[in-house]
């Protein structure tokens, strides 16, 4: 993904979100906004967290794992070390959780505020090596966006 590309998903992620709306309805957008935007993917969407537990939250894809602790799969690592995970193959990676078995790669970036982890957003895709540095740096950006949300001191979870 070139610098310009990166730029855009961001940009174009600021141009939906809207701070008046619930911290839902602006997660829901965004879930549709990246699955649609980023090619070959199978997944996109958002686990939070409550305690050291990541909660199913807005997603569009195939149905998925509904709760996943910090100690377990690629979530609960970007969660646990609050820090993106680029996956280029989910089979090699130990303790994957396979949510569709036909995903093959994954990136998925914490929604950190404050220092507490608030979520993580997750992007699957049944390509292996499907993402690259710059994907997993423009998803970063979008995380931050997200993360400074109005709405996450209330209970979602």
């Amino acid at each position: 993904m070139e610098k310009t590309e990166r730029t855009a998903l961001a940009e174009g992620l600021r141009a939906l979100l809207d701070e008046g709306l619930p911290l839902v309805s602006n997660l829901s957008n965004a879930a549709a906004y990246l699955y649609a935007a980023l090619d070959g993917v199978n997944w996109a969407g958002f686990y939070l967290a409550k305690e050291e537990t990541l909660f199913l939250g807005p997603f569009c894809g195939l149905p998925a794992c509904t709760c996943i602790p910090f100690s377990r799969g690629v979530c609960g690592a970007a969660a646990r070390e609050k820090r993106t995970q680029l996956v280029p193959d989910v089979h090699a990676f130990a303790g994957h959780i396979a949510c569709d078995a036909a995903s093959r790669s994954e990136v998925v970036t914490p929604l950190v505020r404050g220092g507490a982890v608030l979520g993580v957003l997750d992007v699957d895709s049944p390509h292996a090596g499907r993402f690259s540095q710059e994907d997993a740096q423009a998803l970063a950006e979008c995380a931050a966006l997200l993360a400074a949300l109005p709405g996450w001191g209330q209970a979602l979870v």
